[in-house]
């Protein structure tokens, strides 16, 4: 059996789905901890943890498909693909590091003054919009792979 096979089935457009979905609203809950204080207090750990396991997701999403473009061949719209996935996982970092420390910073301190608020605001919406967009890339560079056109 194969690491990256599920009954037969590739693992990497079983997983892809769940990147799909979790980086834009880990993204969307980011940005509104970062903007809004009564989303960031209902939200809490929730959010450096979606960041978190869209970080590991991301790299196994990206072995998956690694073996999966193997067996395609050297396609150049896989190759496409696979190009601006590897772009993916920088922006999940960043969105990682803002969601933790901003979790951080107003959890166990008494909260950034207002440059650091603002500072933490910009990172987490250049973050998340970086990540989206990152994903909507990459999902039509894959549709176009799998679909053609």
């Amino acid at each position: 059996m194969d690491l990256f096979e599920i009954a037969g089935l590739p693992l990497h457009p079983l997983i892809v789905h769940a990147v799909v979905i979790l980086v834009p609203l880990t993204a969307l809950a980011l940005i509104l901890g970062a903007l809004l204080p009564a989303a960031r207090r209902r939200l809490g750990i929730v959010t450096p943890i979606a960041a978190l396991i869209v970080l590991v997701l991301v790299p196994i999403t990206m072995l998956a498909g690694q073996a999966l473009a193997q067996s395609v061949g050297p396609v150049p719209a896989v190759m496409h693909h696979a190009d601006l996935g590897g772009l993916l996982w920088p922006w999940t970092l960043a969105m990682f590091i803002v969601a933790t420390l901003q979790w951080c910073w107003y959890r166990f301190g008494e909260g950034p003054g207002r440059t650091a608020r603002v500072i933490l605001a910009v990172l987490a919406v250049v973050s998340g919009a970086g990540s989206t967009v990152m994903i909507v890339l990459i999902g039509e560079a894959g549709a176009r792979a799998v679909w053609g056109g």
